[in-house]
């Protein structure tokens, strides 16, 4: 038994923070551009496969915003390595939608399985308010262009909510029902010192923040929505596995972020030991799902 315990969690599903640039300036962003660091492509991919080789099924891009980096081409070419070469069931990117162009899709598009666009109001003032965009108001414009493209090219569309104070009161039933993802994370607004809050960080999420029972009521008003996954603090703290730029274990357990050494450097086993990564919760919180593309009923 002793043994056993003693066993590393298996990383079934990764999110690599690649880059921590970003072009929008989101006040609740809890991944925010602390370095404009990126690893070189094969070091990446070289990560990448010792972390397959230790079990990873699935892997989820992020950032930052994914699609900076060479203009999306570094982004394309690990998702066609991870689901060309190391033959992942799961290769997904979550972005803000905004500099993602057709000509990737006819490029990359067959690699991906999941795309996740973060969209948090159907209000485009709220999305200015919140700092999602540029000042140019088409965010929600450019959800249903992105929509259509995956349609097109075969990918699985996903959105992601932040749930925060300004856009709690909203009712969005009726456009993420015309919009149809197959999952619809809604998280609950968290608080990550030295990210969003406290002395070193680069944003100040506080005025952000919701209690536990305006993130149920603002789930119990889209309970109608069968795709809606709900995410509060707790399950984000401790069921997800976030590695860094240098492809370091981060450890959120604590309320700010702890790194690992980097896997590059002591391997993935001696590195998840680290990363707070509470499996049975993983699996609770539905972390494991039909994340194949080819496995999905869908409209194509």
């Amino acid at each position: 038994q002793q043994e056993w315990d003693d066993a590393s969690p298996t990383p079934t599903s990764v999110n690599y923070h690649f880059t921590r640039q970003c072009n929008y300036k989101c006040g609740f962003c809890f991944h925010t551009a602390k370095t404009s660091f990126v690893l070189p492509l094969e070091e990446a991919k070289r990560g990448l496969a010792m972390l397959k080789e230790a079990g990873m099924e699935k892997i989820n891009f992020s950032g930052g915003e994914p699609f900076l980096q060479d203009r999306g081409e570094f982004v394309g070419k690990l998702v066609q390595f991870c689901k060309q070469e190391l033959k992942l069931p799961s290769v997904s990117i979550v972005s803000n939608g905004s500099l993602i162009r057709e000509r990737w899709f006819k490029k990359y598009g067959e690699y991906l399985d999941i795309l996740a666009i973060s969209c948090d109001s159907f209000d485009e003032d709220v999305n200015v308010l919140i700092g999602r965009g540029q000042g140019n108001k088409n965010h929600v414009e450019n959800l249903h262009k992105l929509r259509r493209w995956c349609r097109e090219y075969a990918v699985a569309f996903k959105i992601n909510s932040v749930i925060n104070r300004f856009n709690v009161e909203e009712d969005m039933n009726e456009q993420i029902k015309a919009l149809n993802p197959v999952r619809w994370k809604v998280f609950q607004c968290l608080l990550i010192e030295g990210e969003n809050s406290g002395e070193d960080a680069l944003r100040e999420a506080e005025k952000f923040v919701i209690s536990d029972e305006e993130f149920e009521q603002f789930l119990d008003r889209h309970k109608d929505v069968s795709c809606l996954v709900p995410e509060s603090n707790q399950k984000m703290r401790d069921s997800y596995l976030i590695l860094d730029e240098y492809m370091r274990f981060l450890n959120c357990r604590n309320g700010r972020k702890e790194p690992s050494k980097s896997i590059l450097d002591v391997g993935v086993e001696a590195a998840i030991k680290f990363s707070g990564f509470d499996e049975k919760m993983f699996l609770k919180r539905g972390g494991k799902y039909v994340w194949s593309k080819a496995d999905m009923k869908l409209d194509w």
